[in-house]
């Protein structure tokens, strides 16, 4: 049956979907229409991953409708289904095979055949090496994918969903792990998309992206729709409104005193964070940044230069030693090295310090404190909305009460809500004389928390800015011109 050309690209009715404990989709509707860019927004656990995931061959509904491209009451049995079907989802959470090539990671089970059907290795490398093209990347197509940063990860994702040439491409937070210029670059690709009749669902919790790249607009709360509505009938405190059902309101400007430096660092790099204070550091991909955070764990050995803690020299030859020492890191990759995802709740909360029945009251305490989203501190971590993991991860050095927090990316891909609470937390956290270093790509995030801000390129510190004096104009002339 041919598609009618005013007929909608994909209709959904009535979606139901339903997990143990937990009814993630409560008859939701949508509608995305052909050459159109349709975000779907909501706080973590409102339900949008799981839609995505039953568009995508994933899971299957429990209930409800399909149609798709002109095919009534779809169902797509798995990923490959949907895939030939004309969907592509670029996943959250990156799913690349780390020891293979980016080459066989974008055509993975579809390289093409030369004769007596092999694979032809040299077309393989030369597809792969115009689809990462396409979405800015300069990489060899033969670099095992783990070599790859985590920008260049997501973009061989990106690269990977495009070249299936879909009908319909979803989006799930593509810009978590992008630099500014990177995602500039996506969004031409999505303009190019919807200028050729393709359907485009954006999920992102960044509201800048999703009033710039979007045409209408879908809000889920509780796993139920709150209504579809065009992007220029809303403002962003609009839309706020619509998807956490509270008022976030405007947190007051701390005005706590900084007391004495808790941690110097001397050297080719060198800045101190005293008790009481926040300090943002700011630069573009490839910085330095996380490797500064990771030596300051003890995960890395410093090359030279010291380290100070409360006014001491100390040598962190390993996390356990910094941690001993007082120092916590929350890692800008919650899944890789900052989770134990098969393991509870609690058990995570409580890994740093805690065990027995102090443990799980800690965890009972922060899953309150938090606003944690899930059954109960049982609970596996791995069942857990991106955000509500994070919140987990925060959660653990709260309960540890380190003299110094660092924290990298500490609201990459957590909704608006979620974000505010964190940042209320940081602020509590360093109201009670702890020296936060907080390591982020989001420059209204950095002004906002920040006492001073730090800004790193190519290994060094380039400046520091006040509060006061901090703009984002001025941030990204030091990050990129030093």
């Amino acid at each position: 049956m041919m598609p009618m050309a005013d007929a909608p690209l994909l209709l959904l009715r009535g979606i139901q979907k339903r997990f143990p404990g937990v009814h993630a989709l409560k008859g939701v509707d949508l509608e995305v229409r052909r050459g159109e860019v349709h975000a779907v927004v909501g706080e973590d656990g409102a339900g949008k991953s799981t839609l995505m995931q039953i568009l995508a061959g994933v899971y299957r509904p429990d209930a409800g409708r399909i149609d798709f491209d002109g095919r009534q009451d779809v169902v797509f049995p798995d990923e490959r289904a949907a895939q030939k079907a004309g969907v592509a989802l670029v996943f959250q959470e990156r799913s690349l095979f780390g020891p293979m090539s980016v080459a066989e990671n974008v055509f993975a089970a579809r390289q093409p055949a030369g004769r007596w059907g092999r694979i032809d290795h040299r077309a393989l490398r030369e597809r792969a090496a115009a689809a990462v093209a396409e979405v800015g990347l300069s990489v060899d197509p033969d670099e095992p994918a783990e070599r790859l940063s985590s920008a260049q990860q997501q973009l061989v994702e990106i690269a990977k969903a495009l070249s299936l040439q879909p009908k319909l491409i979803i989006f799930d937070e593509p810009t978590a792990a992008l630099s500014p210029a990177d995602a500039r670059v996506l969004f031409g690709v999505i303009r190019r998309l919807r200028s050729q009749g393709a359907g485009v669902v954006y999920i992102s919790h960044r509201l800048e992206e999703i009033f710039e790249i979007a045409d209408r607009i879908t809000v889920l709360k509780d796993g139920a729709g709150q209504g579809t509505f065009p992007t220029s009938a809303l403002t962003p405190s609009d839309l706020v409104a619509k998807m956490v059902g509270r008022d976030l309101g405007e947190r007051p400007i701390r005005k706590g005193t900084a007391g004495q430096p808790l941690l110097e660092v001397s050297g080719d790099v060198s800045f101190s964070v005293r008790a009481g204070e926040i300090v943002g550091l700011a630069g573009l991909v490839g910085a330095g940044r996380t490797e500064l955070a990771l030596a300051l764990f003890g995960a890395r050995p410093f090359t030279s230069g010291q380290v100070k803690l409360d006014g001491r020299p100390v040598t962190l030859r390993s996390p356990a030693e910094a941690i001993a020492a007082g120092i916590g890191y929350l890692s800008e990759d919650r899944k890789e090295s900052g989770l134990f995802l098969d393991m509870s709740i609690e058990e995570n909360i409580g890994v740093a310090r805690y065990g027995g029945r102090e443990q799980r009251a800690a965890a009972e305490t922060m899953r309150e404190k938090l606003r944690i989203v899930c059954r109960g501190p049982e609970e596996p971590v791995r069942n857990l909305s991106g955000g509500n993991q994070q919140k987990v991860v925060l959660a653990r050095w709260l309960v540890s009460r380190p003299k110094v927090l660092i924290v990298d990316e500490p609201t990459r891909g957590v909704d608006v809500g979620a974000k505010a609470e964190i940042h209320g937390l940081l602020e509590d956290l360093a109201r009670s004389g702890a020296a936060v270093l907080v390591i982020s790509s989001d420059l209204p995030e950095v002004l906002a928390v920040s006492d001073r801000i730090l800004v790193m390129r190519e290994g060094r510190i380039t400046g520091e800015l006040s509060r006061a004096e901090a703009t984002e104009p001025g941030v990204m002339k030091l990050a990129s011109m030093g």
